[in-house]
């Protein structure tokens, strides 16, 4: 009995967590005996209050790779520095050829963004958002990026504890 109410803990816990499938690709292995077919799956799971995480999951059948992939995505997830409903400044994320610059928006804007960046900003909890693809538009390469330059958003709280001085003197 007591098993049993171990494994259902982690289960309620991960219930705070969105899951989102942004991409399902059919891939082909050629083999000697003809094509050997996969699916790879590109998720991306946060808990809406800043924290996000992006991961592939590979397997022979679509529910499998689904699986694989939030999996992946909760190994990998980041803090974001978020200021109210949007970012504390403007940044630009690379990841391989994609590249995605980032901006902040008032408040009642929405997100603005392509299908990937969105569904990573959406489960970031960033509601009032500009964003702009401009390299590469494979969703891998694109959700990426933003995920890179989300992370290295710095809060005001942030740069002040670096450079030892207050909030105010910061902000100005």
């Amino acid at each position: 009995m007591d098993n049993k109410n171990q494994r259902t803990q982690p289960a309620v816990e991960e219930k705070e967590f969105t899951e989102k499938v942004i991409q399902i690709n059919r891939v082909a292995k050629t083999v000697k005996g003809g094509r050997n077919m996969r699916f790879s799956c590109l998720c991306v799971v946060g808990d809406g209050k800043g924290r996000v995480g992006v991961g592939m999951g590979k397997a022979i059948e679509i529910p499998e790779a689904i699986r694989k992939g939030v999996a992946d995505a909760h190994k990998n997830l980041v803090k974001v520095a978020i200021s109210g409903t949007t970012i504390p400044h403007e940044v630009i994320g690379v990841f391989g050829a994609g590249k995605v610059k980032i901006m902040p928006a008032p408040k009642g804007t929405g997100v603005i963004a392509g299908a990937s960046a969105r569904a990573v900003l959406e489960a970031a909890g960033i509601q009032d958002i500009r964003c702009k693809s401009l390299g590469s538009d494979r969703a891998v390469n694109v959700v990426k990026a933003t995920l890179e330059g989300l992370k290295s958003l710095c809060s005001p709280e942030m740069v002040a504890k670096k450079r030892g001085k207050t909030v105010e003197e910061i902000l100005g």
